[in-house]
């Protein structure tokens, strides 16, 4: 019986040892005797004990590279930071391993250098402005290295861009005169328009005035009600002011002037009653 108890548990042993569980998301590789052997897919999977070895096993879902916020110069030589961040996921497992020694590492290191190359030939103003255009080119550029890896890159993200205190303060004041100036603009546009719509009122006034006139080039009444409407016009102005203000009048003149302003307030009363009457 003891034969067999050992035969028994030298099988079970190589069962065991033979039998490799595979994650799923994950692949594997094997070598045997020291070569390149197959590649172990997600469940159940079986080698050989002492003549394979499982060298490698790894995931093959999106993985996530924080790059370390670099110090770079632009190309109007503005010093900045940038932090960024690499969305990969391994397509060939077996280049992964024998094509590069440390895959995370060349593909920070790849990641930087393309960075600072790219940030090199634009402004800070276009860094801002084509943010976007620039994580597609840097993205590119490394989908253009790293397929020998086995690696795709899916995404680049460039998450900030911190500038220096006295730069920032300097955009700051600049942002500030440049809305200081648009407002001077509108409100210059604003005064413009006003100003033009009251000449146009005023020329219409006028056309008013003289086609009566025309129409009754006896009648005085027209200039006498104009006269006596600015003298009560600029009487109100003069009451709004706090200041106390003392007004002459020519002696001679002011039993006309009061009757011409006595008719004037009594014409405009009327005109009114009438308007309210037809209301």
């Amino acid at each position: 019986m003891e034969p067999i108890i050992a035969i028994v548990l030298v099988l079970m042993g190589y069962a065991l040892g033979s039998a490799k569980l595979i994650n799923e998301g994950n692949e594997a590789l094997v070598e045997r005797l020291g070569k390149y052997h197959r590649k172990l897919d997600p469940g159940l999977n079986f080698i050989i004990p002492l003549l394979d070895q499982i060298v490698m096993e790894d995931t093959t879902r999106e993985q996530i590279l924080d790059i370390k916020p670099q110090n770079i110069i632009t190309k109007d030589n503005i010093y900045v930071e940038i932090d960024a961040v690499l969305f990969w996921r391994i397509q060939d497992i077996k280049k992964s391993y024998y094509e590069i020694e440390d895959l995370q590492t060349a593909l920070s290191q790849l990641a930087t250098t393309t960075i600072r190359e790219m940030l090199a030939q634009h402004t800070l103003e276009e860094t801002n402005v084509l943010r976007s255009d620039m994580d597609r080119a840097i993205l590119d550029s490394l989908n253009a290295i790293t397929p020998k890896w086995g690696v795709e890159v899916l995404r680049v993200d460039i998450q900030s861009i911190a500038l220096p205190e006295s730069v920032r303060k300097s955009m700051e004041e600049q942002r500030a005169a440049e809305i200081k100036s648009r407002a001077a603009i509108l409100e210059a546009e604003g005064e413009r328009q006003a100003a033009v719509k009251k000449a146009e009122g005023t020329k219409r006034s006028m056309e008013i005035i003289s086609e009566a006139l025309r129409d009754n080039p006896g009648n005085k009444d027209i200039l006498r009600y104009l006269v006596a409407q600015d003298y009560i016009n600029a009487s109100y102005r003069l009451g709004e002011s706090e200041n106390a203000k003392v007004v002459f009048v020519d002696p001679g003149k002011s039993a006309d002037m009061m009757d011409l302003i006595s008719e004037t307030l009594s014409q405009e009363g009327n005109n009114k009653k009438s308007e309210n009457g037809s209301v």
